[in-house]
């Protein structure tokens, strides 16, 4: 294959990547794509582009992705999914992403990034996954039509796992019940499960959920989600939000646990207005939830 040949479109980007064919069998397969977990960037790749040193090249080709979604039939990989925990600035991970992201940039393949302390790419990776590829979906019936779809796919409402109705794409709607079931139960003082999101200008969808489990201390959860030219169906940083109420949920399973790493009320509302303070770094608005009310 030569690997330089310009498609029709001027694009070299998807001659870089090679099918997964034959192997092991799928972990997943939905509306004609199929899903395979565990897989490194070096199996989806056949020669390094212009423009990548080797140090990029050799680091990024050993990252494996959660999973890596491909259309059903021809393989030909369509994206992927990598969860990990956050990296701080500088860090050897923050580099490694960054490397990661510049050949996965030069190669055409898109990687939806999760970044939590609570979320867990064996657990959590396949959900992700079959709801982003129910989203795309939906939103590309939509595009058929002039007006599109009247209502986005997270806006769909139908019957929730406890009975009412609601928004049947949320995907923290589990996280909801289990509140209220704890609150019922007097292991919260509140079951309301908030939350808020941002888009950086240039970078991550930020989104944080947070519930009061004791008088005045929260249990907190923020994920950033980085999305390299893909639509996920919706907008990210709703799924953002919808996933950190995803970890609110897991570390509901055992509130032992989470007690010495509640923060204060005071102390939440404050990194709230920190936040807040920066809606000039923000693609799209910021909005207050009555936690930050004076």
């Amino acid at each position: 294959m030569d690997l330089a040949k310009m498609t029709s479109s001027g694009s070299v980007a998807a001659s870089w990547l090679r099918p997964i064919t034959g192997g092991a069998a799928p972990s997943l397969t939905r509306a004609g794509h199929v899903g395979y977990a565990s897989r490194r960037l070096g199996e989806l790749v056949q020669g390094r582009p212009p423009g990548i040193t080797g140090h990029q090249w050799s680091s990024a080709l050993r990252e494996t992705f959660d999973q890596v979604v491909c259309v059903a039939g021809s393989g030909r990989p369509v994206f992927a999914v990598q969860l990990a925990p956050p990296a701080s600035a500088g860090s050897a991970g923050r580099r490694t992403e960054r490397m990661t992201s510049v050949v996965c940039a030069a190669v055409g393949l898109p990687l939806l990034r999760v970044e939590s302390a609570a979320l867990r790419g064996a657990e959590h990776a396949r959900c992700l996954v079959e709801y982003v590829i129910d989203a795309r979906s939906y939103a590309a019936a939509g595009s058929g039509s002039e007006t599109g779809h009247a209502v986005g796919f997270r806006e769909i409402v139908g019957r929730l796992p406890d009975g009412r109705s609601g928004p049947v794409n949320d995907l923290g709607a589990l996280t909801r019940v289990a509140a209220v079931e704890a609150y019922v139960e007097r292991r919260l003082v509140d079951p309301i499960v908030r939350g808020l999101h941002v888009q950086w200008t240039g970078g991550p969808a930020e989104g944080w959920s947070w519930l009061e489990v004791r008088p005045g201390r929260c249990l907190v959860e923020r994920v950033d989600l980085f999305v390299q030219r893909f639509s996920c169906g919706v907008d990210p940083g709703q799924l953002a939000e919808d996933l950190a109420a995803v970890a609110v949920g897991e570390r509901l399973r055992d509130l032992d646990a989470v007690e010495p790493s509640l923060v204060d009320r005071d102390e939440l509302r404050d990194r709230v207005r920190r936040l807040a303070a920066r809606r000039d770094e923000f693609d799209g608005g910021f909005a207050f939830d009555h936690l930050c009310a004076d």
